[in-house]
């Protein structure tokens, strides 16, 4: 079902996008012309831990499981974790790489002047979902054809957010800090948790996740709202039970949990800012779990302080990985983690075999499945505009 509405979402996607001109567009051609090609891949290592599953392929050392099937065909085959700075392991392959492949838990970021210096470039392929660590319209410029494994954690990802929603409306977190440190207070906790059943929910974005998120609420019996810039389906409608609110701001103010389900884009960026914020009910339970920047960090800190966001809960931050001193690791009320809600073990076998599909295609010279596409032939699919 995800798949199919996966396909659908994106033919409407690319029906609609707007091209972009100039006469570099369509200089780089997608298909792999004969003989060896430079691949790259950026991914978190896992040191210790990647000998503890043998299906642990989203890492640098697991590398997506697809080195021996590369090498066995002449590719050569680059895997590093080190992405930033000019001194970076990946600044030294840029200049002459075919393919680079990156994730959102890990991204490499690949800006215009990557791009300008990666004469030999021709496709980027994200690991897992979201492709704004590209400067998409550098890509498009350039030729580039950008993709993902569209569907492929979109499980993973909603799943997630409904812990995080009972995580916080539980208040379960001051418990697990008591039972660590040896406390014992049950007021400490009780004081301000609630049933999630009756409460209003509301999620800005109903893609691929956001609909599997209100498909998982409905038996809690909430009361479920979605924005959108586009109506569902009144079948798909009917079914979750939610109801399309046309005014974002409109639809805050209802809230007792808001979730964040849109992708990251120029509107979307620092979105929630301070006014923003001000126009939820005090005490709004926050999960973001779509992408650090769509938030104004410095106003989330100061809504958790003051107590107009009772709680924030996340897996995606601005940069990452986050530095040590990043605000939110120190704010009152959150219940933040490293990003990892997408690649779970599940997920890391869907993305890699994604990925080694879309390789085997891109040698054969074929097609992607439409769904994946994020920029194809200079045009952006319309999420990302």
């Amino acid at each position: 079902m995800a798949m199919k509405l996966a396909a659908t979402s994106a033919i409407r996607s690319f029906a609609s996008s707007s091209g972009i001109s100039g006469s570099s567009a369509f200089a780089r051609c997608l298909h792999a012309s004969a003989g060896s090609k430079k691949i790259v891949g950026v991914f978190y290592k896992a040191n210790e831990y990647a000998a503890k599953n043998p299906n642990f392929l989203g890492c640098a050392e697991g590398a997506l499981g697809i080195r021996e099937w590369l090498e066995s065909q002449g590719h050569q085959y680059i895997v590093t974790d080190d992405k930033e700075g000019p001194n970076c392991e990946l600044e030294k392959h840029i200049p002459d790489l075919h393919v680079l492949i990156s994730t959102p838990f890990h991204p490499a970021y690949v800006t215009e002047e990557r791009i300008k210096r990666a004469k030999n470039l021709q496709l980027l392929l994200t690991a897992g979902v979201g492709s704004d660590h590209i400067d998409l319209k550098a890509a498009a410029a350039a030729g580039l054809t950008v993709a993902e494994v569209t569907g492929s954690n979109v499980v993973s990802v909603a799943e997630d957010e409904l812990m995080r929603i009972l995580i916080l409306v539980r208040n379960f977190l001051p418990g697990y800090h008591q039972v660590i440190t040896g406390e014992w207070n049950v007021a400490g906790i009780a004081y301000r948790a609630y049933d999630l059943e009756g409460k209003t929910v509301g999620t800005v974005g109903a893609g691929r996740i956001g609909r599997l998120l209100l498909q998982r609420l409905k038996p809690f019996n909430c009361n479920l709202l979605y924005h959108d810039r586009l109506k569902m389906d009144p079948e798909l409608e009917n079914q979750t039970g939610a109801k399309f609110e046309e005014d974002l701001d409109a639809m805050l103010p209802k809230c007792d949990i808001v979730v964040i389900n849109t992708p990251l884009t120029e509107q979307t960026r620092g979105l929630f800012n301070k006014d923003k914020i001000a126009k939820m009910k005090k005490g709004v339970l926050i999960v973001n779990n779509a992408r650090g920047a769509i938030m104004d960090t410095q106003a989330v800190v100061d809504a958790c302080s003051s107590g107009q966001i009772g709680g924030y809960s996340g897996d995606v931050w601005y940069p990452q990985p986050a530095p040590k001193d990043h605000p939110w690791r120190y704010m009152p009320n959150q219940a933040m983690t490293p990003h990892i809600s997408g690649t779970t073990i599940d997920a890391q076998l869907r993305y890699a075999a994604g990925v080694k599909d879309m390789l085997d295609r891109y040698f054969k010279g074929e097609e992607f499945p439409l769904q994946n596409y994020i920029v194809k032939e200079g045009k952006i699919a319309s999420q990302y505009l």
